[in-house]
C-alpha cells in the first residue's frame, strides 16, 4: 500500500465524508471534529498540513490559510471500521476560529477539564507551552525573560538546578528534592527548545536502550 492507496479505502458516508477527530500530537488534547473528503484527505497527505470539507459552504478548506493557524499532520489513524480517522497534528496557534486552544472549550456537563495536565503528559504540555512562551513572548513572563537572554543565562540556570539537586539529595530532603528536579526538568526544557531539540527525541533514545 503506497502512501495515497488507502484513502479509496475509508468508509466514506452517503455523502463522501468521513469524520476526522484531530487531537494534538504533544499535549494529546482533543482540538476538533472535522470531515474530510477523499480529495481533502489526499490534499492532506499531498501537503503536510490539514485539508477539510465544510458541510455548510459545501467546499475545501485549508486549516489556517487565512489565519496562519495550521496543523502539520504527524499522523493519521483509521478505526476499526474505516469509518473515521484519528489526526494527530503539531499546531501553530489557536485551533478554534473563536481563538481558543481546543474547539471543545465549553463543559456543559460535569467537571470541567480544560487542557489540565496529567502526570502522563505533563512534560509534553510543558515543552508546548514552552514554545508558546518563546514565539509570542508575553511581557513579565520568567520564561520570555530567559529566551531574551540568551543561551548563556538558560545554561546557567540549568546548571544551578543540577546543583540544587544534588544539595537536596545530598541532604535528604525529599520534599525539597522534588520541586529541586521539577525545576531542573523545566530548564532542561527551555534549554531544549533553544536548541531546537525535540523532547520527543530525547524520549526515543530512551525508548531505544530500553528496547535494547
Amino acid at each position: 500500500m503506497t502512501k495515497y492507496d488507502w484513502v479509496a479505502d475509508v468508509k466514506y458516508d452517503e455523502k463522501g465524508l468521513v469524520p476526522a477527530i484531530v487531537q494534538d500530537a504533544g499535549t494529546k488534547d482533543v482540538l476538533t471534529l472535522a470531515y474530510m473528503n477523499e480529495t481533502s484527505l489526499a490534499k492532506t497527505l499531498e501537503t503536510g498540513e490539514t485539508w477539510f470539507y465544510s458541510r455548510s459552504r459545501q467546499e475545501l478548506w485549508h486549516k489556517g490559510a487565512t489565519s496562519g493557524n495550521t496543523q502539520t499532520v504527524k499522523s493519521i489513524t483509521w478505526d476499526c471500521d474505516r469509518d473515521a480517522l484519528l489526526v494527530l497534528v503539531d499546531k501553530e496557534g489557536p485551533a478554534c476560529h473563536k481563538g481558543e486552544e481546543s474547539c471543545f472549550h465549553e463543559t456543559v456537563a460535569g467537571e470541567k477539564s480544560g487542557s489540565l495536565a496529567s502526570e502522563e503528559n505533563i512534560l509534553l504540555t510543558l515543552e508546548a507551552l514552552i514554545a508558546d512562551r518563546e514565539k509570542e513572548r508575553p511581557e513579565g513572563a520568567y520564561t520570555t525573560y530567559l529566551f531574551e537572554k540568551g543561551i548563556d543565562k538558560i545554561l546557567k540556570k540549568v546548571g544551578e538546578e543540577a546543583s540544587e539537586v544534588i544539595i537536596a539529595a545530598k541532604n535528604r530532603d525529599a520534599e525539597e528534592l522534588k520541586w529541586e528536579v521539577a525545576d531542573l526538568f523545566y530548564h532542561v526544557l527551555v534549554l531544549l527548545r533553544e536548541q531546537g531539540l525535540p523532547l520527543e527525541d530525547v524520549l526515543g533514545v530512551l525508548v531505544e536502550r530500553h528496547n535494547k
